[in-house]
């Protein structure tokens, strides 16, 4: 099954999207992703965050998430999201360490 909306992993384009689904925290963190102010490091970390809530790397050609396509699949993970805002926040903030000490270990492997 073919939808244009879907890719591999969570695409950045979808980010804007996901504004208004949840509370302030949230949408200043949307706005910040992005907007201009953001580096293309804090999209990765927030790319990061997405893949992993959304277990993208499970996600199958066939299934009903890849024939939703990965905006609808993310409006509905970040709205069906359990905790507070400031877990998704935190949940950023991890990722983005995350990619801070893979860019430091590689940068020492070489």
């Amino acid at each position: 099954m073919y939808n244009s909306d879907t890719d591999f992993l969570y695409p950045t384009r979808v980010t804007p999207l996901l504004r208004g689904i949840r509370g302030g925290v949230w949408d200043k963190l949307v706005d910040f992703i992005s907007g201009t102010q953001s580096s293309e490091f804090e999209k990765a970390a927030f790319s990061l965050m997405m893949v992993r809530l959304g277990r993208c790397v499970d996600c199958d050609s066939d299934s009903f998430r890849a024939s939703q396509g990965c905006t609808q699949c993310a409006k509905l993970m970040i709205h069906r999201f359990k905790g507070e805002d400031t877990d998704l926040e935190n949940l950023y903030k991890s990722a983005r360490k995350d990619l801070e000490k893979y860019q430091k270990s590689s940068e020492t492997n070489r």
